[in-house]
């Protein structure tokens, strides 16, 4: 491989870091936004006996999984480590 293609390949790398990384985020507020219309809509006595909040930390932890899955540098993890503490304080909201 030569160095230009080694260069590409780490470019793609972290693009794609970054996109998973923001995608993440994107999606952990998207789950909490959902959260929050239905609260507004039908109130909070609705959350508290759906499954959808249950369903929710689920995915969330999904979330995380994925980024732990893909995301091995220091400068990763320490990403990682800000959304972890970020989308778990969201499932905290809900024990």
């Amino acid at each position: 491989m030569s160095s230009d293609q080694l260069k590409l390949v780490l470019y793609m790398k972290n693009m794609f870091s970054d996109l998973i990384f923001i995608n993440s985020i994107i999606a952990s507020e998207l789950v909490k936004i959902t959260e929050n219309l239905a609260a507004l809509r039908h109130g909070e006595d609705f959350l508290e006996k759906s499954t959808c909040t249950l369903e929710h930390n689920d995915l969330n932890q999904e979330i995380v999984n994925i980024l732990e899955k893909y995301n091995k540098t220091t400068e990763e993890i320490i990403r990682l480590e800000r959304v972890k503490k970020h989308v778990l304080k969201h499932i905290g909201e809900h024990k």
